[in-house]
C-alpha cells in the first residue's frame, strides 16, 4: 500500500527514503514520492531472517519459538514461515528467486506497520545475494540474518528421517543442502560477516531459541524500529 501515493496515486516502490523527523529517536521514515514529492510517513523495522540449509532446524525453531511467544517470552516479533508462499513458479535461481523474495520483504514491510516487527524464516531469504536489488530493502532500518548449520552427518541424517512425501532423501537434494550448509559455515570467515550463526547439532529447541531470542534483541538494538 506504500507503493502507491497517496496525493498523485503515482506507483513506486524505489522511493526515497528519509529519517522522520518528528522522531529524532529513530524508528520511523519519510517515503518520497518521486512524481509529486509527497512525504508519506510508515515505521522501520529491521529486516529480520532466520535462514539455513533444508534439514538445519528452521522449522522446528520456529516452532519452539511460538510456543514461548504465546507464553510471552522473548521480544514482540511476528514469526512467519516463508515456505507457506512457495510454488514451482517462484522457482527461479537465474534471478535469485526475485519474484518470492520481493514479495514476503514486501509482506514484511507492510505487516510491520502494524505492530511488531517480522522475523521470516526461509532458507533462499537467508542468501544475502537474493536480497539484492529489492527496492523494499531500503525500507528497513537493517538486514540481519541467523543462519543455522549442523554438522554435515546431522544434517543428512535428519533429510533422512523425514517422510517420504517430502523428497528430501535423494542424494542429489542431500548433497545440495550440505553444499548450502557449508556455504553458510564459510561466511564465517569473512571479514564482515553477513550472516550470524547458530549450530544446532547438539542444541535442544529450547537451547535454540534462547540463542536466537538473543540475536532478535541484538538485532533489534543494533537496528531499532519505530
Amino acid at each position: 500500500m506504500y507503493h502507491v501515493c497517496w496525493r498523485c496515486g503515482a506507483f513506486a516502490a524505489d522511493k526515497e527514503i528519509l529519517p522522520d523527523p518528528a522522531y529524532p529517536e529513530g524508528g520511523h521514515g519519510l517515503a518520497i514520492c518521486p512524481a509529486c514529492g509527497h512525504a508519506h510517513p510508515f515505521r522501520r523495522w529491521p529486516l529480520l531472517i532466520v535462514g539455513g540449509a533444508s534439514g538445519s532446524g528452521k522449522t522446528t525453531l520456529l516452532h519452539r519459538m511460538l510456543q514461548e511467544r504465546s507464553a510471552r517470552r522473548g521480544p514482540a516479533a511476528l514469526l512467519l514461515e516463508a515456505d507457506i508462499l512457495w510454488q514451482p513458479a517462484l522457482d527461479t535461481p537465474q534471478d535469485n528467486y526475485r519474484a518470492f523474495c520481493q514479495s514476503w520483504v514486501r509482506l514484511a514491510l507492510n505487516l510491520g506497520q502494524q505492530g511488531p516487527p517480522v522475523v521470516l524464516f526461509g532458507a533462499g531469504l537467508g542468501v544475502p545475494d537474493n536480497l539484492e536489488g529489492i527496492p523494499e530493502v531500503r525500507w528497513f532500518t537493517g538486514v540481519h540474518i541467523l543462519s543455522l548449520v549442523c554438522d554435515d552427518e546431522v544434517l543428512a541424517g535428519r533429510l533422512r528421517e523425514r517422510p517420504a512425501w517430502r523428497g528430501t532423501r535423494e542424494e542429489p537434494f542431500i548433497a545440495a543442502q550440505l553444499r548450502f550448509n557449508a556455504w553458510n559455515r564459510a561466511q564465517r570467515a569473512l571479514p564482515d560477516p553477513p550472516l550470524t550463526l547458530l549450530d544446532t547439532t547438539d542444541a535442544t529447541p529450547e537451547d535454540a531459541a534462547a540463542a536466537a531470542w538473543r540475536w532478535l534483541e541484538r538485532a533489534l538494538q543494533v537496528s531499532p524500529g519505530g
